[in-house]
Protein backbone atom coordinates (compact mmCIF):
# COMPACT_ATOMS: atom_id res chain seq x y z
CA UNK A 1 0.00 0.00 0.00
CA UNK A 2 1.10 3.58 -0.54
CA UNK A 3 0.50 4.32 3.12
CA UNK A 4 3.23 1.83 4.02
CA UNK A 5 5.93 4.16 2.72
CA UNK A 6 8.14 5.45 5.56
CA UNK A 7 7.32 8.90 6.86
CA UNK A 8 9.74 11.57 8.07
CA UNK A 9 12.79 13.15 6.50
CA UNK A 10 13.37 16.37 4.65
CA UNK A 11 10.80 15.67 1.93
CA UNK A 12 8.07 14.99 4.47
CA UNK A 13 9.00 18.05 6.51
CA UNK A 14 8.56 20.44 3.58
CA UNK A 15 5.37 18.67 2.42
CA UNK A 16 3.74 18.98 5.85
CA UNK A 17 5.04 22.51 6.56
CA UNK A 18 3.98 24.80 3.70
CA UNK A 19 5.42 27.84 5.50
CA UNK A 20 8.91 26.35 5.19
CA UNK A 21 8.32 25.56 1.51
CA UNK A 22 7.08 29.09 0.82
CA UNK A 23 10.02 30.60 2.70
CA UNK A 24 12.39 28.53 0.60
CA UNK A 25 10.59 29.71 -2.55
CA UNK A 26 10.95 33.34 -1.42
CA UNK A 27 14.64 32.82 -0.72
CA UNK A 28 15.12 31.48 -4.25
CA UNK A 29 13.26 34.44 -5.75
CA UNK A 30 15.18 36.98 -3.63
CA UNK A 31 18.46 35.32 -4.61
CA UNK A 32 17.48 35.80 -8.25
CA UNK A 33 16.61 39.47 -7.73
CA UNK A 34 19.94 39.98 -5.97
CA UNK A 35 21.84 38.19 -8.72
CA UNK A 36 19.99 40.04 -11.48
CA UNK A 37 20.92 43.37 -9.91
CA UNK A 38 24.57 42.39 -9.53
CA UNK A 39 25.28 40.31 -12.65
CA UNK A 40 27.35 41.95 -15.35
CA UNK A 41 25.75 42.29 -18.81
CA UNK A 42 28.14 41.71 -21.70
CA UNK A 43 28.37 40.11 -25.13
CA UNK A 44 30.87 37.34 -24.38
CA UNK A 45 31.82 35.81 -21.02
CA UNK A 46 35.04 36.82 -19.30
CA UNK A 47 38.11 34.89 -20.31
CA UNK A 48 41.80 35.53 -19.74
CA UNK A 49 44.28 36.00 -22.55
CA UNK A 50 47.60 34.46 -21.56
CA UNK A 51 49.43 36.53 -24.16
CA UNK A 52 52.30 39.02 -24.05
CA UNK A 53 53.95 41.04 -26.81
CA UNK A 54 57.46 42.34 -27.34
CA UNK A 55 57.77 45.23 -29.80
CA UNK A 56 61.01 46.84 -30.99
CA UNK A 57 61.11 49.86 -33.31
CA UNK A 58 64.21 50.27 -35.50
CA UNK A 59 63.50 53.21 -37.74
CA UNK A 60 64.80 52.93 -41.30
CA UNK A 61 65.83 49.27 -41.10
CA UNK A 62 64.67 46.83 -43.76
CA UNK A 63 62.58 43.78 -42.90
CA UNK A 64 65.58 41.51 -43.52
CA UNK A 65 67.78 43.51 -41.13
CA UNK A 66 65.04 43.53 -38.52
CA UNK A 67 64.68 39.75 -38.83
CA UNK A 68 68.43 39.12 -38.50
CA UNK A 69 69.41 41.67 -35.85
CA UNK A 70 66.29 41.96 -33.68
CA UNK A 71 63.73 39.20 -34.15
CA UNK A 72 66.04 36.18 -34.08
CA UNK A 73 68.04 37.22 -30.96
CA UNK A 74 64.78 37.86 -29.12
CA UNK A 75 63.30 34.51 -30.18
CA UNK A 76 66.42 32.61 -29.13
CA UNK A 77 66.38 34.09 -25.62
CA UNK A 78 62.61 33.93 -25.07
CA UNK A 79 61.80 30.47 -26.44
CA UNK A 80 62.88 28.84 -23.12
CA UNK A 81 60.52 30.84 -20.89
CA UNK A 82 58.68 28.87 -18.23
CA UNK A 83 55.15 27.97 -19.31
CA UNK A 84 55.61 29.26 -22.86
CA UNK A 85 53.21 27.49 -25.22
CA UNK A 86 53.90 29.20 -28.52
CA UNK A 87 55.89 32.13 -29.89
CA UNK A 88 55.23 33.90 -33.17
CA UNK A 89 56.96 36.90 -34.70
CA UNK A 90 56.55 39.44 -37.47
CA UNK A 91 59.44 41.37 -39.03
CA UNK A 92 58.55 44.42 -41.09
CA UNK A 93 60.26 47.58 -42.22
CA UNK A 94 61.37 49.38 -39.10
CA UNK A 95 59.65 47.16 -36.56
CA UNK A 96 59.77 43.70 -34.96
CA UNK A 97 56.76 42.27 -33.10
CA UNK A 98 56.74 39.03 -31.10
CA UNK A 99 53.65 37.43 -29.58
CA UNK A 100 54.16 34.99 -26.71
CA UNK A 101 51.33 32.60 -25.76
CA UNK A 102 51.57 30.92 -22.36
CA UNK A 103 49.93 27.84 -20.91
CA UNK A 104 46.50 28.27 -19.35
CA UNK A 105 46.43 29.60 -15.77
CA UNK A 106 50.01 30.89 -16.02
CA UNK A 107 50.88 33.68 -13.57
CA UNK A 108 51.21 36.46 -16.14
CA UNK A 109 52.73 38.87 -13.63
CA UNK A 110 55.65 36.52 -13.04
CA UNK A 111 55.83 35.78 -16.77
CA UNK A 112 56.14 39.50 -17.62
CA UNK A 113 58.88 39.90 -15.02
CA UNK A 114 60.80 37.02 -16.56
CA UNK A 115 60.35 38.47 -20.08
CA UNK A 116 61.69 41.84 -18.91
CA UNK A 117 64.65 40.15 -17.27
CA UNK A 118 65.48 38.10 -20.37
CA UNK A 119 65.18 41.07 -22.72
CA UNK A 120 67.33 43.25 -20.44
CA UNK A 121 70.15 40.68 -20.67
CA UNK A 122 70.26 40.83 -24.49
CA UNK A 123 73.32 42.91 -25.46
CA UNK A 124 73.51 42.43 -29.21
CA UNK A 125 70.48 44.47 -30.28
CA UNK A 126 71.25 47.39 -32.63
CA UNK A 127 72.28 50.54 -30.76
CA UNK A 128 69.99 52.69 -32.93
CA UNK A 129 66.92 50.59 -32.15
CA UNK A 130 64.48 51.85 -29.54
CA UNK A 131 64.06 50.11 -26.20
CA UNK A 132 61.81 47.02 -26.41
CA UNK A 133 58.18 47.55 -25.36
CA UNK A 134 56.84 44.61 -23.36
CA UNK A 135 53.11 44.50 -22.68
CA UNK A 136 50.49 42.00 -21.64
CA UNK A 137 47.48 41.74 -23.92
CA UNK A 138 44.41 42.77 -21.93
CA UNK A 139 41.02 42.17 -23.51
CA UNK A 140 38.68 45.11 -23.89
CA UNK A 141 35.21 45.00 -25.43
CA UNK A 142 34.12 47.81 -27.76
CA UNK A 143 31.19 50.01 -26.76
CA UNK A 144 30.90 52.35 -29.75
CA UNK A 145 32.90 54.52 -32.12
CA UNK A 146 32.77 58.32 -32.27
CA UNK A 147 33.80 60.42 -35.26
CA UNK A 148 34.64 64.11 -35.13
CA UNK A 149 34.63 66.08 -38.38
CA UNK A 150 35.30 69.76 -38.92
CA UNK A 151 35.34 72.30 -41.74
CA UNK A 152 38.50 73.78 -40.23
CA UNK A 153 42.01 72.37 -39.86
CA UNK A 154 42.84 69.08 -38.15
CA UNK A 155 44.70 70.90 -35.36
CA UNK A 156 41.36 72.18 -34.06
CA UNK A 157 40.08 68.59 -33.70
CA UNK A 158 43.25 67.54 -31.86
CA UNK A 159 42.51 69.63 -28.78
CA UNK A 160 38.80 68.77 -28.88
CA UNK A 161 39.45 65.01 -29.22
CA UNK A 162 41.73 64.91 -26.19
CA UNK A 163 39.26 67.00 -24.22
CA UNK A 164 36.47 64.54 -25.08
CA UNK A 165 38.72 61.61 -24.17
CA UNK A 166 39.50 63.03 -20.73
CA UNK A 167 35.83 63.81 -20.09
CA UNK A 168 34.65 60.30 -20.99
CA UNK A 169 37.43 58.64 -18.97
CA UNK A 170 36.44 60.72 -15.95
CA UNK A 171 32.83 59.55 -16.33
CA UNK A 172 33.74 55.85 -16.29
CA UNK A 173 34.65 54.73 -19.82
CA UNK A 174 37.59 52.37 -19.35
CA UNK A 175 39.68 52.97 -22.48
CA UNK A 176 39.57 55.22 -25.54
CA UNK A 177 41.76 54.79 -28.62
CA UNK A 178 42.11 57.79 -30.94
CA UNK A 179 42.81 57.29 -34.64
CA UNK A 180 43.31 59.89 -37.36
CA UNK A 181 45.50 62.23 -35.31
CA UNK A 182 48.98 61.89 -36.83
CA UNK A 183 51.83 62.07 -34.35
CA UNK A 184 53.78 65.32 -34.54
CA UNK A 185 57.50 65.93 -34.35
CA UNK A 186 59.71 68.98 -34.08
CA UNK A 187 61.89 69.06 -37.19
CA UNK A 188 65.16 71.06 -36.99
CA UNK A 189 66.85 71.45 -40.38
CA UNK A 190 70.31 73.04 -40.49
CA UNK A 191 72.23 73.63 -43.74
CA UNK A 192 75.63 71.95 -43.65
CA UNK A 193 77.32 75.18 -44.77
CA UNK A 194 76.10 76.96 -41.64
CA UNK A 195 77.49 74.23 -39.44
CA UNK A 196 80.87 74.60 -41.18
CA UNK A 197 80.82 78.36 -40.64
CA UNK A 198 80.16 77.87 -36.95
CA UNK A 199 82.65 75.03 -36.59
CA UNK A 200 80.01 72.64 -35.24
CA UNK A 201 79.12 69.10 -36.17
CA UNK A 202 75.56 67.85 -36.26
CA UNK A 203 76.20 65.71 -33.15
CA UNK A 204 77.59 68.69 -31.20
CA UNK A 205 74.56 70.77 -32.09
CA UNK A 206 72.24 67.93 -31.04
CA UNK A 207 74.05 67.65 -27.68
CA UNK A 208 73.68 71.39 -27.05
CA UNK A 209 69.96 71.22 -27.79
CA UNK A 210 69.58 68.20 -25.52
CA UNK A 211 71.39 69.90 -22.62
CA UNK A 212 69.19 73.00 -22.83
CA UNK A 213 65.83 71.28 -23.44
CA UNK A 214 65.10 68.92 -20.58
CA UNK A 215 63.50 68.84 -17.15
CA UNK A 216 65.85 68.06 -14.26
CA UNK A 217 65.16 67.53 -10.56
CA UNK A 218 67.21 69.85 -8.30
CA UNK A 219 66.53 68.39 -4.85
CA UNK A 220 64.39 69.72 -1.99
CA UNK A 221 64.29 72.91 0.03
CA UNK A 222 62.97 73.00 3.59
CA UNK A 223 62.12 70.11 5.90
CA UNK A 224 59.15 68.09 7.05
CA UNK A 225 55.78 69.65 6.19
CA UNK A 226 57.24 72.70 4.46
CA UNK A 227 59.61 70.72 2.21
CA UNK A 228 59.30 71.57 -1.46
CA UNK A 229 60.81 69.91 -4.51
CA UNK A 230 62.88 72.03 -6.88
CA UNK A 231 62.92 71.17 -10.57
CA UNK A 232 64.34 72.71 -13.70
CA UNK A 233 61.55 72.90 -16.31
CA UNK A 234 63.44 73.66 -19.51
CA UNK A 235 61.92 71.01 -21.79
CA UNK A 236 60.69 72.75 -24.94
CA UNK A 237 57.45 71.53 -26.49
CA UNK A 238 56.85 73.93 -29.35
CA UNK A 239 58.70 75.04 -32.48
CA UNK A 240 58.92 78.57 -31.13
CA UNK A 241 60.50 77.34 -27.91
CA UNK A 242 63.19 75.41 -29.77
CA UNK A 243 63.87 78.38 -32.07
CA UNK A 244 64.67 80.52 -28.98
CA UNK A 245 67.33 78.13 -27.65
CA UNK A 246 70.82 79.75 -27.59
CA UNK A 247 73.47 77.94 -29.61
CA UNK A 248 76.59 80.20 -29.48
CA UNK A 249 77.63 83.55 -28.06
CA UNK A 250 80.27 85.93 -29.39
CA UNK A 251 82.80 88.07 -27.50
CA UNK A 252 80.27 90.88 -27.11
CA UNK A 253 77.82 88.50 -25.42
CA UNK A 254 75.38 88.38 -28.28
CA UNK A 255 73.52 85.11 -28.52
CA UNK A 256 73.07 83.11 -31.68
CA UNK A 257 69.76 81.31 -31.39
CA UNK A 258 68.78 78.03 -33.02
CA UNK A 259 66.19 79.82 -35.12
CA UNK A 260 68.91 82.01 -36.62
CA UNK A 261 70.73 79.08 -38.20
CA UNK A 262 68.02 76.43 -38.65
CA UNK A 263 64.46 76.00 -39.81
CA UNK A 264 62.32 74.76 -36.91
CA UNK A 265 58.80 73.50 -37.57
CA UNK A 266 56.21 71.18 -36.12
CA UNK A 267 55.07 68.60 -38.66
CA UNK A 268 53.43 65.20 -38.88
CA UNK A 269 55.64 62.17 -38.80
CA UNK A 270 56.03 60.09 -41.93
CA UNK A 271 53.65 57.22 -42.70
CA UNK A 272 50.86 58.52 -40.45
CA UNK A 273 47.18 57.68 -40.99
CA UNK A 274 44.79 60.51 -41.90
CA UNK A 275 40.98 60.18 -41.81
CA UNK A 276 38.57 62.08 -44.05
CA UNK A 277 34.77 62.07 -44.21
CA UNK A 278 33.24 63.76 -47.24
CA UNK A 279 36.61 65.40 -47.86
CA UNK A 280 36.77 66.88 -44.36
CA UNK A 281 39.44 65.95 -41.79
CA UNK A 282 38.12 63.50 -39.22
CA UNK A 283 39.13 61.83 -35.97
CA UNK A 284 37.84 58.45 -34.82
CA UNK A 285 37.56 57.44 -31.16
CA UNK A 286 36.99 53.82 -30.12
CA UNK A 287 35.32 53.54 -26.71
CA UNK A 288 35.99 50.31 -24.83
CA UNK A 289 35.15 48.73 -21.51
CA UNK A 290 36.99 46.33 -19.25
CA UNK A 291 35.77 42.81 -18.51
CA UNK A 292 34.40 43.92 -15.14
CA UNK A 293 32.43 46.85 -16.56
CA UNK A 294 28.81 46.49 -17.64
CA UNK A 295 28.22 47.09 -21.34
CA UNK A 296 24.77 48.60 -20.89
CA UNK A 297 25.96 50.79 -17.99
CA UNK A 298 28.80 52.10 -20.17
CA UNK A 299 26.26 52.77 -22.93
CA UNK A 300 24.14 54.83 -20.53
CA UNK A 301 27.23 56.88 -19.65
CA UNK A 302 27.83 57.55 -23.35
CA UNK A 303 24.20 58.49 -24.06
CA UNK A 304 24.07 60.90 -21.12
CA UNK A 305 27.36 62.48 -22.19
CA UNK A 306 26.10 62.93 -25.76
CA UNK A 307 22.98 64.72 -24.51
CA UNK A 308 25.12 67.16 -22.52
CA UNK A 309 27.98 67.76 -24.97
CA UNK A 310 26.36 67.90 -28.43
CA UNK A 311 24.66 71.31 -27.84
CA UNK A 312 28.00 72.80 -26.70
CA UNK A 313 30.04 71.85 -29.79
CA UNK A 314 31.06 74.54 -32.31
CA UNK A 315 28.65 74.78 -35.27
CA UNK A 316 31.25 73.58 -37.80
CA UNK A 317 32.15 70.47 -35.73
CA UNK A 318 30.05 67.34 -36.22
CA UNK A 319 29.97 64.42 -33.76
CA UNK A 320 28.59 61.06 -34.91
CA UNK A 321 28.20 57.67 -33.20
CA UNK A 322 28.40 54.44 -35.17
CA UNK A 323 29.26 50.77 -34.69
CA UNK A 324 27.45 50.85 -31.33
CA UNK A 325 28.23 47.35 -30.08
CA UNK A 326 26.09 47.80 -26.99
CA UNK A 327 23.01 48.05 -29.21
CA UNK A 328 23.89 44.71 -30.78
CA UNK A 329 24.33 43.23 -27.30
CA UNK A 330 20.94 44.53 -26.20
CA UNK A 331 19.21 43.31 -29.36
CA UNK A 332 20.75 39.84 -29.15
CA UNK A 333 19.96 39.50 -25.46
CA UNK A 334 16.37 40.60 -25.99
CA UNK A 335 16.10 38.19 -28.93
CA UNK A 336 17.18 35.30 -26.72
CA UNK A 337 14.88 36.43 -23.90
CA UNK A 338 11.94 36.68 -26.32
CA UNK A 339 12.65 33.20 -27.69
CA UNK A 340 12.92 31.85 -24.16
CA UNK A 341 9.60 33.42 -23.16
CA UNK A 342 7.98 32.00 -26.29
CA UNK A 343 9.23 28.53 -25.42
CA UNK A 344 8.00 29.00 -21.86
CA UNK A 345 4.51 29.88 -23.06
CA UNK A 346 4.42 26.81 -25.29
CA UNK A 347 5.49 24.60 -22.39
CA UNK A 348 2.85 26.09 -20.11
CA UNK A 349 0.15 25.65 -22.78
CA UNK A 350 0.99 21.96 -23.16
CA UNK A 351 1.01 21.52 -19.38
CA UNK A 352 -2.50 22.93 -19.09
CA UNK A 353 -3.67 20.47 -21.76
CA UNK A 354 -2.26 17.32 -20.17
CA UNK A 355 -2.46 18.21 -16.45
CA UNK A 356 -5.02 19.67 -14.09
CA UNK A 357 -5.14 23.46 -14.21
CA UNK A 358 -3.92 24.01 -10.65
CA UNK A 359 -1.18 21.43 -10.96
CA UNK A 360 -0.05 22.89 -14.29
CA UNK A 361 0.07 26.35 -12.67
CA UNK A 362 2.43 25.26 -9.88
CA UNK A 363 4.58 23.29 -12.30
CA UNK A 364 4.85 26.42 -14.44
CA UNK A 365 5.67 28.56 -11.39
CA UNK A 366 8.68 26.34 -10.77
CA UNK A 367 10.26 27.44 -14.07
CA UNK A 368 10.80 31.16 -13.25
CA UNK A 369 11.59 30.30 -9.63
CA UNK A 370 14.33 27.92 -10.75
CA UNK A 371 15.62 30.52 -13.19
CA UNK A 372 15.74 33.14 -10.44
CA UNK A 373 17.65 30.81 -8.15
CA UNK A 374 20.01 30.05 -11.03
CA UNK A 375 20.77 33.77 -11.48
CA UNK A 376 21.67 34.04 -7.80
CA UNK A 377 23.92 30.99 -8.01
CA UNK A 378 25.45 32.29 -11.25
CA UNK A 379 26.48 35.53 -9.58
CA UNK A 380 27.80 33.69 -6.54
CA UNK A 381 30.17 31.61 -8.70
CA UNK A 382 31.36 34.59 -10.77
CA UNK A 383 29.24 34.26 -13.90
CA UNK A 384 27.61 36.95 -16.03
CA UNK A 385 24.66 37.56 -18.34
CA UNK A 386 26.00 37.04 -21.84
CA UNK A 387 25.13 35.31 -25.10
CA UNK A 388 26.54 31.97 -23.99
CA UNK A 389 24.93 31.87 -20.54
CA UNK A 390 21.54 32.91 -21.95
CA UNK A 391 21.82 30.12 -24.51
CA UNK A 392 22.49 27.71 -21.64
CA UNK A 393 19.40 28.95 -19.78
CA UNK A 394 17.19 28.33 -22.81
CA UNK A 395 18.69 24.85 -23.23
CA UNK A 396 17.88 24.11 -19.60
CA UNK A 397 14.22 25.12 -19.95
CA UNK A 398 13.15 21.58 -20.82
CA UNK A 399 15.21 20.11 -17.97
CA UNK A 400 13.37 22.21 -15.41
CA UNK A 401 9.96 21.27 -16.78
CA UNK A 402 10.76 17.54 -16.93
CA UNK A 403 11.69 17.33 -13.25
CA UNK A 404 8.57 19.13 -12.07
CA UNK A 405 6.22 17.24 -14.42
CA UNK A 406 7.18 13.75 -13.24
CA UNK A 407 6.76 14.70 -9.56
CA UNK A 408 3.43 16.43 -10.17
CA UNK A 409 2.09 13.66 -12.43
CA UNK A 410 2.98 10.95 -9.93
CA UNK A 411 1.32 12.85 -7.13
CA UNK A 412 -1.84 13.30 -9.23
CA UNK A 413 -1.84 9.60 -10.12
CA UNK A 414 -1.56 8.65 -6.43
CA UNK A 415 -4.44 10.96 -5.60
CA UNK A 416 -6.63 9.48 -8.36
CA UNK A 417 -5.95 6.01 -6.93
CA UNK A 418 -7.47 6.98 -3.59
CA UNK A 419 -4.71 8.54 -1.50
CA UNK A 420 -5.50 11.74 0.36
CA UNK A 421 -3.88 14.92 -0.96
CA UNK A 422 -1.17 15.14 1.72
CA UNK A 423 -0.07 11.51 1.36
CA UNK A 424 -0.22 11.67 -2.46
CA UNK A 425 2.03 14.73 -2.58
CA UNK A 426 4.52 13.25 -0.12
CA UNK A 427 4.67 9.87 -1.82
CA UNK A 428 5.01 11.51 -5.23
CA UNK A 429 8.13 13.35 -4.06
CA UNK A 430 9.56 10.24 -2.39
CA UNK A 431 8.92 7.90 -5.31
CA UNK A 432 10.38 10.33 -7.81
CA UNK A 433 13.40 11.31 -5.66
CA UNK A 434 15.68 8.59 -7.04
CA UNK A 435 14.61 8.86 -10.72
CA UNK A 436 14.72 12.67 -10.76
CA UNK A 437 18.06 12.79 -8.94
CA UNK A 438 19.64 10.19 -11.20
CA UNK A 439 18.29 11.97 -14.28
CA UNK A 440 19.74 15.27 -13.06
CA UNK A 441 23.12 13.70 -12.34
CA UNK A 442 23.09 12.17 -15.82
CA UNK A 443 22.44 15.59 -17.32
CA UNK A 444 25.29 17.10 -15.33
CA UNK A 445 27.59 14.28 -16.42
CA UNK A 446 26.67 14.91 -20.06
CA UNK A 447 27.69 18.58 -19.86
CA UNK A 448 30.79 18.14 -17.69
CA UNK A 449 33.12 17.30 -20.63
CA UNK A 450 32.64 20.88 -21.90
CA UNK A 451 34.56 22.03 -18.84
CA UNK A 452 37.61 20.10 -20.01
CA UNK A 453 37.93 22.10 -23.25
CA UNK A 454 40.93 24.40 -22.96
CA UNK A 455 41.90 27.66 -24.58
CA UNK A 456 39.75 30.66 -25.38
CA UNK A 457 36.91 28.55 -26.84
CA UNK A 458 36.88 26.40 -23.69
CA UNK A 459 36.73 29.48 -21.47
CA UNK A 460 33.72 30.73 -23.42
CA UNK A 461 31.88 27.39 -23.58
CA UNK A 462 32.42 26.89 -19.84
CA UNK A 463 29.38 29.09 -19.27
CA UNK A 464 27.05 26.42 -20.73
CA UNK A 465 27.83 23.59 -18.24
CA UNK A 466 28.04 26.17 -15.44
CA UNK A 467 24.51 27.42 -16.17
CA UNK A 468 23.10 23.91 -16.69
CA UNK A 469 24.53 22.66 -13.39
CA UNK A 470 23.08 25.67 -11.54
CA UNK A 471 19.69 25.15 -13.21
CA UNK A 472 19.64 21.42 -12.39
CA UNK A 473 20.43 22.05 -8.72
CA UNK A 474 17.79 24.79 -8.48
CA UNK A 475 15.25 22.57 -10.25
CA UNK A 476 15.91 19.68 -7.85
CA UNK A 477 15.38 21.92 -4.84
CA UNK A 478 12.18 23.39 -6.26
CA UNK A 479 10.49 20.19 -7.47
CA UNK A 480 11.40 18.05 -4.42
CA UNK A 481 11.04 20.56 -1.57
CA UNK A 482 8.76 23.38 -2.76
CA UNK A 483 6.41 21.74 -5.28
CA UNK A 484 5.04 18.93 -3.00
CA UNK A 485 3.66 21.47 -0.51
CA UNK A 486 1.80 23.26 -3.31
CA UNK A 487 0.66 19.95 -4.79
CA UNK A 488 -0.90 19.06 -1.45
CA UNK A 489 -3.32 22.00 -1.60
CA UNK A 490 -3.88 21.71 -5.35
CA UNK A 491 -4.92 18.06 -5.03
CA UNK A 492 -7.16 18.86 -2.08
CA UNK A 493 -8.92 21.52 -4.15
CA UNK A 494 -9.71 19.01 -6.92
CA UNK A 495 -12.25 17.13 -4.78
CA UNK A 496 -15.83 17.90 -5.74
CA UNK A 497 -14.94 20.36 -8.51
CA UNK A 498 -16.91 19.90 -11.77
CA UNK A 499 -14.89 18.72 -14.74
CA UNK A 500 -15.39 20.56 -18.00
CA UNK A 501 -16.68 18.62 -20.98
CA UNK A 502 -13.57 19.51 -23.00
CA UNK A 503 -11.36 17.97 -20.30
CA UNK A 504 -13.51 14.81 -20.21
CA UNK A 505 -13.35 14.37 -23.97
CA UNK A 506 -9.61 15.05 -24.08
CA UNK A 507 -8.87 12.63 -21.21
CA UNK A 508 -11.01 9.96 -22.85
CA UNK A 509 -9.21 10.36 -26.18
CA UNK A 510 -5.77 10.42 -24.54
CA UNK A 511 -6.57 7.28 -22.52
CA UNK A 512 -7.69 5.53 -25.71
CA UNK A 513 -4.40 6.44 -27.45
CA UNK A 514 -2.37 5.35 -24.44
CA UNK A 515 -4.13 2.03 -23.81
CA UNK A 516 -5.07 0.95 -27.35
CA UNK A 517 -2.11 2.22 -29.44
CA UNK A 518 0.91 3.18 -27.37
CA UNK A 519 0.86 0.34 -24.81
CA UNK A 520 0.53 -2.46 -27.42
CA UNK A 521 3.46 -0.99 -29.33
CA UNK A 522 5.59 -0.97 -26.19
CA UNK A 523 4.63 -4.57 -25.38
CA UNK A 524 5.47 -5.60 -28.93
CA UNK A 525 8.88 -3.92 -28.72
CA UNK A 526 9.64 -5.67 -25.42
CA UNK A 527 8.45 -9.06 -26.67
CA UNK A 528 10.67 -8.88 -29.77
CA UNK A 529 13.54 -7.15 -28.08
CA UNK A 530 16.12 -8.60 -30.49
CA UNK A 531 14.41 -6.96 -33.44
CA UNK A 532 14.07 -3.70 -31.50
CA UNK A 533 17.77 -3.69 -30.62
CA UNK A 534 18.76 -4.54 -34.21
CA UNK A 535 16.63 -1.68 -35.54
CA UNK A 536 18.28 0.74 -33.10
CA UNK A 537 21.77 -0.42 -34.11
CA UNK A 538 20.87 -0.17 -37.80
CA UNK A 539 19.62 3.37 -37.31
CA UNK A 540 22.87 4.27 -35.54
CA UNK A 541 24.91 2.82 -38.41
CA UNK A 542 22.90 4.82 -40.94
CA UNK A 543 23.45 8.06 -38.97
CA UNK A 544 27.21 7.43 -38.67
CA UNK A 545 27.35 6.67 -42.41
CA UNK A 546 25.58 9.92 -43.27
CA UNK A 547 28.11 11.93 -41.26
CA UNK A 548 31.19 9.96 -42.36
CA UNK A 549 30.14 10.04 -46.00
CA UNK A 550 29.80 13.80 -46.01
CA UNK A 551 26.06 13.85 -46.70
CA UNK A 552 25.59 15.71 -43.43
CA UNK A 553 28.11 18.56 -43.27
CA UNK A 554 29.97 19.72 -40.18
CA UNK A 555 30.38 23.39 -39.30
CA UNK A 556 31.74 24.41 -35.91
CA UNK A 557 30.33 27.93 -36.13
CA UNK A 558 27.54 28.38 -38.70
CA UNK A 559 27.52 31.50 -40.83
CA UNK A 560 24.96 34.01 -39.58
CA UNK A 561 23.33 36.44 -41.98
CA UNK A 562 23.84 40.13 -41.33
Amino acid sequence: MNAALPRGGVLSFFTHHPVAANLLLMVMVMAGIWGLAKLNTQFFPNFALDLATVRVVWTGASAEDVETSVTRPLEQDLRTLDGLKNISSTSATGIAALTLEFEEDTDMGAALDEINERVARIRNLPSTAEDPEITRIVRYEPIARLTLTSDAMLDELRHLAYQIKDDLLDRGIAKIDISGLPEDEIAIQVPSIRLQELGLSIDELADRILLQSRDLPAGFVGKDDVARQIRSLDQQRSAKGFAELPVLSDEQGRLLKLGDIATVERRSRDNQVHYFIDGKPAVEMLLQRTETADSLASARILEKWLEEVRPTLPPHVKLDVYDASWQLIKERIMLLVTNGLGGLLLVISILFIFLNGRIAFWVAVGIPVSFMATLGMLYAVGGSINMISLFGLIMALGIIVDDAIVVAENAQTNHERGEDAEMAAENGAKRMFAPVTSSSLTTIAAFLPLILIGGIIGNMLFQIPLVVICVVIASLVECLLVLPAHMRFSLAGMRGRPVRSFRVKFDRGFSHFRDRIFRPLVELAVRYRGTTLAAAVATLIVVIGLVAGGRIGFTFFPGVES
